[in-house]
């Protein structure tokens, strides 16, 4: 549905929008500068912002003309190709467009659950940005939480800070998202529909202001090794594009209830659609991962390593289970500079025909550099039969690199190739548009345990509501071997997980991602057969979600549905938290089982303590959550037969 006013003539001092349900306000000044307010509930939220595009010679946004105002209401729906959240998103919104003169937009968006706004240009020839100004000030002193950064080459795999605004360094800035609390209301930051400019980073700049920076556009490369490119020479501007185009949208969630944060579509419904004809292939899926373990599997007759009978190991344990693929990380090729030539411990052609007879694909792993120095690799793995990539150490950001992204999904779609990006930025949009595209890392995931211990509880309780809150996220869970941090050992053969055994099972359900790996070694499954078969019998796309409890850094209860099952998920931090949750989305009348694991009753002092119960319940009983310090909850709810 769309309707709109359109306006020429006598434009007001202030222009206002609101949101659908009218508890957003957005109210744009149109003055020196073109300037922005927003308020919650009637109450200021964010103060003296403003936005600004400055191109070579010209600054959009500077002593504007307008001469347009248009305000529209669109409420539609779309089904996504792969459906992390709901098989149906609503798309409800307020629009303001303005138009100036200079051949330049600015549309405003005004949803029930946030805001966003991007600039439009219609120029005939090629432009040159040499900055954007994204000012944000928020109306008080607000605290952050935030990913800290000294630099712009950065893999993202940062530990969130908290702190006051006023106290961040000055000198360091964060990548997106972040996340602004007054007290009262919080603010998600981040941005969408990112194509051929560079990605946002946010400076402070005082106790309740915010700056964007963004890394140069680079001219000159030269050798780093087999994984990089060092950067010789960058320009004076962050991008040369083209002269009518939309640029990214910064949008802010904003809500007096962190289950909105955790719930928000955001980015799906401000990108791109879908623009690939043909769909069918693209099957997200669980994935074995060798990596984490170095591929170290015993319990066998053979001598384990990267070698033919240790992945033919993989792909039994992956069919014996259903799972769909299977990767090959670091160790399958003989050199990582070339895409197409294995190690010869490996029959790849023998591994792909085998698994076909298993009904198990593979995914492999490459770097960014041995792809883009053989862009024909998606070619050839097509005729091989190869399912998908997983492209690894890109650590930029400017303008070179998220082109590298489109450029890589654009051309393994045409191939039927599957996409995970590793090193990576947040997601921003490029995944709905190239669904192959299943997932990104960019986070402190389970990688970070094979010798550092920084996948914590603590960590973790931030990913929903900040990193997997605008997109998938491959956190790589499934540990089997569970520690409290003071029990804790590093160690790349016996790796173990951080948090209780329910805490690693929630993330399943909790967590996103098209690819959502099983990490551990398929020996530890086999000798867990209560666990193993739960978390093998968890969807990745699911029918509906929601949100039923959440806390930012303390806890988070997620409920999935896929076809007439639920799936129950809850994490928490390092401290003990007892929940009631009502199952009012269960249907009325309708008997249920539910199959739950929860932390033992030892489970404070020994984490892969856990407890399996199978009972009866019916929609509206409460489900008690009682979760020790790292702790978690899963359970099933099924129609009973």
């Amino acid at each position: 549905m769309l309707t709109f006013l359109a306006f020429s003539k006598a434009f007001s001092a202030t222009i206002d929008l609101s949101s659908p349900d009218n508890r957003i306000k957005i109210s744009v000044n149109v003055k020196d500068k073109i300037g922005y307010a927003v308020s919650f509930n009637g109450n200021p939220l964010i103060a003296n912002s403003y936005l600004q595009l400055n191109l070579d010679q010209l600054q959009l946004g500077a002593n504007a003309k307008l001469l347009k105002k248009t305000i529209s209401t669109v409420n539609t729906t779309s089904n996504p190709i792969v459906p992390l959240k709901n098989a149906t998103v609503v798309n409800h919104y307020n629009l303001l467009r303005l138009d100036f003169k200079g051949d330049f937009s600015i549309e405003f968006r005004a949803y029930n659950d946030g805001i966003a706004y991007r600039f439009i240009t219609n120029k005939k020839d090629s432009i040159i940005v040499n900055s954007e100004d994204v000012h944000i000030g928020f109306n008080d002193p607000v605290k952050t939480a935030y990913l800290e950064t000294g630099g712009f080459k950065t893999s993202y795999e940062i530990l969130y800070r908290q702190n006051d605004l006023a106290k961040v360094n000055k000198d360091k800035m964060s990548v997106l998202p972040i996340l602004f609390d007054t007290g009262k209301y919080k603010a998600l930051f981040s941005e969408a529909d990112l194509y051929d400019y560079p990605c946002l980073f946010v400076k402070a700049t005082n106790e309740k202001t915010i700056d964007a920076t963004f890394p140069k556009a680079p001219l000159a490369f030269g050798e780093d090794g087999d994984r990089s490119k060092k950067i010789l020479n960058e320009a004076d501007y962050i991008a040369k594009t083209a002269g009518k185009r939309s640029f990214p949208w910064r949008f802010l969630v904003i809500t007096d209830n962190d289950v909105q944060l955790a719930a928000n579509q955001m980015v799906y419904k401000l990108s791109t659609p879908n623009q690939l004809q043909d769909t069918k292939w693209i099957k997200p899926g669980q994935v074995t991962w060798e990596w984490w373990h170095n591929a170290y599997v015993y319990g066998v007759d053979f001598k384990s390593g990267y070698n033919q009978d240790t992945y033919k190991y993989y792909i039994d344990f992956a069919s014996k289970f259903g799972i769909p693929y299977i990767i090959m990380d670091e160790g399958w090729a003989k050199t990582t500079l070339n895409p197409f030539e294995p190690n010869p411990t490996i029959n790849l052609q023998e591994l792909i025909a085998y698994g076909k007879q298993k009904n198990v694909k593979i995914v492999l792993w490459f770097t960014w550099l041995a792809v883009e120095n053989n862009f024909n690799v998606f070619e050839t793995l097509e005729k091989w039969g190869i399912a998908g990539v997983k492209i690894d150490f890109m650590d930029r950001s400017d303008q070179w690199m998220v082109n590298y992204y489109t450029r890589v999904a654009k051309e393994a779609a045409k191939h039927h190739i599957l996409v995970d990006f590793h090193g990576a930025f947040k997601p921003a949009g490029l995944e709905v548009a190239y669904p192959n595209v299943l997932s990104y890392e960019g986070v402190i995931g389970m990688e970070q345990n094979i010798g550092g211990g920084l996948a914590t509880p603590n960590n973790n309780l931030f990913l929903p509501f900040l990193r997997n809150a605008v997109g998938p996220m491959d956190y790589t869970p499934g540990a089997m071997r569970s520690a409290h941090k003071q029990d804790y050992k590093p160690s790349w053969v016996n790796t173990m997980s951080i948090g209780t055994r329910a805490h690693q099972l929630a993330m399943y359900i909790v967590f996103e991602s098209g690819f959502q790996m099983l990490a551990d070694n398929p020996f530890n499954y086999l000798r867990e057969p209560e666990t193993t078969s739960f978390i093998t019998s968890v969807p990745v796309t699911w029918d509906e979600t929601k949100i039923l409890s959440a806390s930012v850094g303390e806890y988070i209860v997620t409920a999935k549905r896929k076809g007439e099952k639920w799936f129950v998920g809850a994490m928490g931090n390092d401290q003990k938290h007892d929940l009631k949750i009502e199952t009012s989305f269960l249907k009325a009348g309708q008997n249920y089982q539910i199959t739950l694991i929860k932390d033992g009753i030892n489970a404070d002092f020994q984490a892969m303590d856990f407890k399996r119960i199978v009972k009866p319940i019916k929609a509206g009983e409460t489900i008690d959550i009682n979760m020790v310090k790292d702790g978690g909850f899963v359970a099933v709810i099924e129609p009973s037969k």
